[in-house]
């Protein structure tokens, strides 16, 4: 059975581009089974590049392929979603979308229309992960101040949390303050790079200062990880990613242990969950002060492989690979994942086109 394939240009829709160049800024190649899968499980995928600055959707096409359309944000990163709403982060701003299609309403074959209503500036806080809580409160992690926080009508962002170890609340991104995980609609874990205290400190741990977190009390859960990132709770366990040995996998309860589950050949970020399948995202290297010398390295290299930019599905009751995207091109680095429940085919809209102006949703009359 062959492999799935879509190219696209700088800009989806935009047919002139099209003639102006000779090949695609981007390739992405899903494995034979990809699209039926997504199909069988009743969901669409979204995933974000802050390399190129694109926020992608991975859904089903009308003659059963993959159907992918990436839309311009700049510095895409941390992404929520369930399906109805979307939160985006981006270079200096957080994006609250929406859907704007009635139920059973198809727009040129799409059964979403995601159109980022509301813009909320914060500054270069560097967000990383996003999550909304039992409450309907967006949460972030603003990595630049090691903290975790929320918005505010009033000043850039209002802080909520920060490791007992951060001795002030200061934009010198100290230990890399990067994930976060909700259980029962609480914020309750996160993930640092290190114990630092110093501005850029955590460049000096990479590869066995990383640690989990709990929320409020700042309680260390687990120690002597290279690089966490994207703690989820699932499945009453905590899954993570151990960045800079390549293994996804969980944390043990009992003594604090990470136990992985399966190698990805790549730096991992991003993850979210189908069932008994997670998703995770797979980036190519970059510089050497953020990638190089880590454990991850060494292990490609046994392993006669080299890192790819993708996602992966994972079993996670084997680690075994049971479907796969690669994404070529100039995207060479992916930050997060969701799933978008009981989609087949998303769209989204962006600021590059003019489709942004001609779209627009009526709601029900109001009372003066």
């Amino acid at each position: 059975m062959p492999r799935e394939s879509w190219m696209g240009l700088m800009e989806s829709r935009t047919p002139a581009a099209t003639a102006a160049r000779d090949e695609p800024w981007l390739e992405v190649t899903g494995s034979p089974d990809l699209a039926a899968w997504l199909a069988r499980q009743e969901v669409s995928l979204a995933f974000t590049t802050y390399q190129t600055g694109k926020l992608f959707l991975l859904g089903c096409g009308p003659t059963g392929g993959l159907s992918v359309l990436e839309r311009t944000f700049n510095r895409a990163m941390g992404l929520w979603t369930d399906g109805r709403a979307m939160w985006l982060s981006t270079a200096y701003q957080l994006w609250r979308f929406e859907n704007l299609l009635a139920p059973g309403v198809l727009h040129e074959g799409h059964d979403r229309c995601y159109v980022p209503l509301v813009g909320h500036t914060t500054g270069d806080l560097d967000i990383h992960d996003v999550a909304v809580d039992g409450d309907g409160r967006v949460v972030f992690v603003a990595t630049g101040f090691g903290c975790l926080a929320t918005l505010s009508d009033r000043a850039s962002f209002t802080p909520l949390w920060r490791p007992p170890f951060l001795s002030g609340l200061v934009a010198e991104d100290r230990c890399h303050l990067n994930g976060l995980a909700l259980v029962d609609g609480r914020p309750r874990y996160v993930t640092a790079v290190s114990r630092s205290d110093v501005v850029d400190g955590w460049r000096d741990r990479r590869r066995d200062g990383g640690v989990v977190l709990e929320v409020p009390d700042g309680r260390v859960v687990a120690e002597g990880l290279s690089m966490p990132h994207s703690p989820r709770w699932h499945g009453d366990r905590l899954w993570l990613h151990n960045s800079g040995t390549g293994e996804f996998g969980f944390i043990d309860p009992r003594g604090g242990r990470f136990e992985p589950v399966a190698f990805c050949p790549g730096y991992l970020r991003g993850l979210a969950f189908v069932g008994d399948h997670a998703v995770v995202g797979l980036s190519r290297s970059r510089e050497a002060k953020t990638f190089g010398g880590l454990a991850l390295e060494a292990e490609l290299a046994r392993r006669d492989t080299e890192a790819r930019c993708g996602l992966l599905v994972i079993d996670t009751r084997t680690g075994a690979v049971a479907h796969w995207l690669r994404v070529e091109g100039l995207v060479r680095e992916l930050y997060d994942v969701g799933v978008l429940p009981g989609v087949r085919r998303p769209m989204v809209l962006g600021f590059k086109t003019d489709e942004i102006q001609r779209t627009i949703a009526v709601g029900p009359e109001g009372v003066l």
